[in-house]
């Protein structure tokens, strides 16, 4: 019986120093008790990304892990996505850093992020519209698009052949993302240097029906109208689960 109460706190400190997966290591400094207190502004500082209050400047929450360093952080309403050096993304709680959502690997960024072509990630997070939940990773071998809610996978467009993507060079035409895509071929036309998607996946003529909403229609919007690429992009009917996900956060 005494060997079995000591035993007792022996494993819940072992419980408790049990590292997080991905070494994530998220703390709150202020609780936040308003329901219409406003959002942080976010930053990056060293190897962590903080949350701070636009008013006082006080640090609501910090985020590091462990032999990583963000290379970007994307504000979203309600959301604080960060891309950092091992090609991991992940989903914060931005409000009141309560809990990292979800994390998803960028297959084949790594090696690439710590090249000096990718320019510190620039232009690697992308929202896929300005009033959009989907959100884009562009890499130069694929652009993948998840939805924000829950780190879903929608839809994945790979670079042409010859060719790669260039996060850094993209701009918005309407609700429209264009990306750089240059080709090694010299006789490569300049529509196939240049690529468009919005949340449905690539832009062409008679795309396919697709719903990028949460099951049981609780999404912030529809995206039932049109679909993906029909050519290259990988299609996708109803929830599909991510099979180049690093794991659930």
């Amino acid at each position: 019986m005494v060997l079995g109460l000591l035993a007792v706190p022996l494993i819940t400190a072992a419980h408790l120093t049990r590292p997080e997966p991905y070494g994530d290591h998220l703390t709150v400094h202020a609780r936040v008790e308003s329901p219409g207190a406003p959002e942080p502004r976010l930053r990056m500082t060293g190897r962590a990304v903080e949350a701070y209050d636009p008013g006082t400047g006080r640090t609501r929450w910090a985020y590091t892990r462990e032999g990583r360093r963000p290379l970007s952080v994307l504000p979203v309403r309600g959301h604080a996505v960060t891309l950092w050096s091992d090609g991991l993304v992940t989903d914060t709680a931005r409000r009141d850093g309560r809990a990292v959502r979800w994390h998803r690997a960028a297959p084949a960024a790594a090696a690439w992020l710590r090249s000096p072509r990718a320019r510190d990630g620039a232009g690697v997070l992308q929202r896929l519209a300005p009033s959009s939940r989907m959100l884009a990773v562009v890499t130069p071998y694929r652009i993948a698009a998840y939805r924000l809610a829950d780190g879903d996978l929608r839809w994945v467009l790979p670079a042409r052949r010859g060719c790669a993507f260039e996060p850094a060079r993209t701009m918005r035409h309407g609700r429209a993302l264009l990306v750089a895509q240059p080709c090694r071929s010299p006789g490569a036309s300049w529509t196939a240097e240049v690529v468009a998607v919005d949340e449905l996946g690539r832009i062409v003529p008679r795309r396919a029906p697709l719903a990028n909403e949460l099951p049981g229609g609780s999404d912030d919007r529809s995206n039932a109208a049109a679909g993906p690429d029909v050519t290259g992009a990988r299609r996708t009917t109803g929830t599909v689960r991510n099979n180049t996900a690093a794991g659930d956060g």
